[in-house]
């Protein structure tokens, strides 16, 4: 049990053994990041949260983070002390308290990171938790669920992890448009005018190589630029039969059925070259773009190609 800063310590499941030491830490919070719910010495009336993860590059520690926080804050504030720990006290509790360094001292997840390997060298945070620590660093380490970023996040954890193509969570899926009104761009399809879905669910990727990215495919152009010519959007309601059960196939208009594009939970290919994953692609030609436009407070519509 190595001791990080006043009221904060990062250790190994064996250290839980050890109800002398405990004791004379103060120790009264346990946070547990690991796959097995372990066994806390009887006496002495600690308090503990387990998250249950492996330590895996996809497994999700970042929608753990706040909660964690706001525990370990509990123990520190409180006067007493607070254990971290996984089963080797390197990958997943270091994250953990990484975590909890940036946001109590507003450091970046380097500047947190590098602290606690002048502190206990052996840690080695895996490198997915390094992307979601450095995703909670560019959210101001608050876990903001309905950002883009988060979202999109979600949607690349979910596509590891999408061996069932039958147990896709609900919440995955924005509310259909067509349900609820709004005052933000809108999509619809060109053939019957049925809305599709908002620019909220919009999922923006950095521009790829262009035609260079399709060397494995002719081209008479192998070094031209290549623009998007589709949205890659978060699931959508109307989309949910289409998707359960399958792994990949075509969007088709929930009203008249004409294609929109495609999805693959292993990722499709832009246009403009890069690869998304999952990928949820309406075809740009399909679709017109609905923009609300109000005068003298009276609410009107407008739409481009």
């Amino acid at each position: 049990m190595q001791l990080v800063e006043p009221g904060l310590y990062i250790g190994t499941a064996a250290d839980l053994n050890d109800a002398q030491g405990l004791a004379k830490a103060a120790v009264s919070h346990v946070l547990s990041v690991d796959s097995e719910d372990p066994a806390l010495p009887q006496e002495g009336g600690i308090k503990h949260k387990w998250i249950n993860v492996l330590d895996q590059q996809t497994s999700d520690l970042l929608s753990h983070m706040d909660d964690s926080f706001l525990f370990l804050q509990e123990a520190v504030e409180g006067g007493g002390a607070a254990l971290v720990h996984c089963q080797a006290g390197r990958s997943r509790s270091a994250t953990m308290v990484t975590a909890y360094l940036m946001r109590s001292h507003g450091l970046s997840f380097s500047e947190a990171y590098g602290r606690l390997q002048r502190w206990k060298p052996d840690v080695q945070v895996n490198s997915g938790f390094q992307d979601q620590l450095q995703l909670y660093e560019s959210m101001g380490c608050r876990v903001q669920r309905s950002s883009t970023e988060f979202r999109q996040y979600r949607l690349r954890l979910l596509a590891h992890q999408h061996s069932d193509p039958s147990q896709v969570p609900r919440e995955v899926f924005a509310v259909d448009p067509a349900d609820s009104a709004s005052t933000e761009v809108s999509y619809r399809c060109r053939k019957c005018r049925r809305t599709l879905f908002r620019s909220s669910s919009l999922l923006s990727h950095d521009i790829g190589g262009g035609a260079s990215s399709f060397h494995h495919k002719k081209s008479s152009n192998p070094t031209g630029n290549a623009a998007c010519t589709s949205y890659f959007i978060e699931p959508v309601q109307w989309m949910e039969s289409a998707l359960i059960g399958q792994l990949d196939g075509p969007l088709q208009c929930p009203r008249c059925t004409s294609k929109l594009g495609s999805f693959c939970w292993a990722g499709g290919q832009c246009s403009c070259g890069r690869w998304v994953t999952p990928s949820f692609q309406l075809h740009h030609n399909r679709l017109d773009q609905i923009r609300p436009i109000s005068f003298q407070n009276t609410l009107t519509n407008t739409h481009t190609d």
